[in-house]
């Protein structure tokens, strides 16, 4: 039996056979859940209804020209929404997917630009995470999900994070336990000359580079062009809290402030960051000193996140 919590309108189901049966038939009547993935959790919608798309853009408040990342249960399904898929980007999810992986490939004419933001290109990924799995093999169809909060806010890596940021927004939120990963998917274009990260995360550069080099392929220094990927915007990720960035052996700006440490294990920290960040707005912290990781492997996509959580409002 799943076991349903409900408070001031707001339902969590366990991942369990009943818990899924219950997210596939929202999705099929065009509502929206919270969907656990290895990264972080998506407020996710059927991808092929405009309705329930247009209402995550109006639950978050992101704005309609944002485009949404399109999840699929299996690699093969690329070839049902994308045309031209590049050698380049197969080498890339034959390795990668399931996985924190999102690449973005030419749309086919099946593909909302609802859910591009009116692009011709569209993003897409296999989550690596059971339930999620589950949900959309049952759907049989993509689903588009974006993280699961208020748009710019901190991301959630738990059900109850999405329940207190989404309240009785949506109908369900499937609870898969914490978030293995705790930082967005890795973005890749592939419609690129060059393949382009846009946006960092746990398959790292240099990930990428060893799996490109034996093909004879190298990335773009750095991306290129408007903001066409979820995160690309100056300020995101952010919390209440105002958040000042110092590099390990530097003198911390404020003596008085909290610190928070993300110098060291950067797994550990990259799984617990937006909980941390929750933690402190929740405690009334307004200012935290924050050491930042090395800028290399996970430490790129911590930074990252924390230089656009840092930005001035």
């Amino acid at each position: 039996m799943s076991r349903i919590v409900s408070r001031i309108g707001r339902r969590i189901v366990v991942a369990d056979e009943r818990g899924i049966a219950q997210a596939v038939e929202v999705l099929r009547r065009g509502g929206i859940i919270g969907l656990p993935t290895e990264t972080v959790y998506g407020l996710a919608a059927d991808a092929t209804n405009d309705a329930a798309v247009r209402r995550v853009f109006a639950v978050k408040g992101r704005p309609t020209s944002h485009p949404l990342i399109v999840h699929v249960a299996d690699a093969s399904q690329l070839d049902t929404i994308a045309v031209d898929v590049s050698d380049t980007c197969r080498v890339l999810t034959a390795h990668a997917w399931p996985g924190p992986l999102t690449v973005i490939v030419p749309a086919n004419n099946t593909v909302s630009r609802a859910v591009t933001g009116g692009r011709d290109t569209v993003a897409v990924r296999v989550p690596a995470h059971p339930a999620a799995l589950a949900i959309i093999a049952q759907l049989g169809k993509p689903v588009a999900a974006p993280s699961a909060n208020r748009f710019g806010q901190v991301s959630p890596t738990t059900a109850r994070h999405v329940a207190d940021d989404l309240g009785a927004d949506i109908e369900l939120v499937v609870d898969g336990g914490e978030c293995e990963v705790g930082v967005e998917s890795t973005i890749v274009d592939c419609t690129t000359p060059q393949p382009e990260i846009l946006r960092p995360g746990a398959i790292t550069a240099e990930d990428i580079a060893a799996l490109l080099d034996p093909h004879g392929v190298t990335l773009a220094s750095e991306p290129t062009g408007e903001s066409r990927a979820p995160g690309m915007l100056a300020r995101h990720y952010a919390p209440a809290a105002r958040l000042h960035l110092v590099e390990v052996g530097a003198p911390l700006p404020h003596a008085s402030a909290a610190v928070l440490d993300c110098s060291h294990d950067l797994a550990l920290v990259a799984r617990t960051l937006y909980a941390s960040l929750r933690d402190l707005d929740r405690r009334g912290v307004h200012d935290v000193n924050v050491l930042l990781p090395p800028p290399r492997g996970l430490g790129h996509a911590i930074r990252d996140r924390l230089h656009k959580a840092a930005s001035p409002r």
